[in-house]
């Protein structure tokens, strides 16, 4: 698919960017920047319309120290729906809870190219007051 889309505005063309290449471009220019280490891994999020993963992970040695995402068996049985606010809390919870167990309590925030806010900082805070720090 091209990253430009058009769009009929009465007779004028509008021609706008898709969101979703607008995403990994910002990705893209934070992973420059961030990275995880053995000492501070990586907790990176995604989010898509229906559900939320989060995933703490060691750049390294390319390796998952531990998940969470709203389609976890245990998760999804407390979540009507995965893809709000309240799902991105217990998302946020579950991940620094298995962090901690797997003995990390220093970690870098990777946003995954999206905007700091909503279910994206909702996960941020509640890992936060499960333990994690960053």
């Amino acid at each position: 698919m091209s990253p430009l889309k058009q769009v009929m505005k009465g007779s004028k063309m509008i021609k706008r960017k898709v969101r979703k290449n607008q995403v990994q471009k910002r990705h893209q220019t934070i992973r420059v920047k961030i990275s995880g280490t053995p000492e501070c891994p990586r907790l990176a999020v995604y989010r898509s319309t229906k559900h939320i993963y989060a995933q703490v992970i060691d750049d390294v040695n390319h390796v998952t120290l531990a998940s969470a995402s709203s389609i976890d068996k245990d998760l999804k049985e407390k979540l009507p729906h995965g893809g709000n606010i309240d799902s991105a809390k217990v998302v946020g919870e579950a991940v620094a809870k298995k962090a901690l167990k797997a003995g990390v309590k220093d970690v870098v925030f990777d946003r995954g190219g999206f905007l700091y806010h909503g279910r994206v900082q909702a996960l941020a805070d509640a890992a936060r007051e499960a333990g994690l720090n960053f």
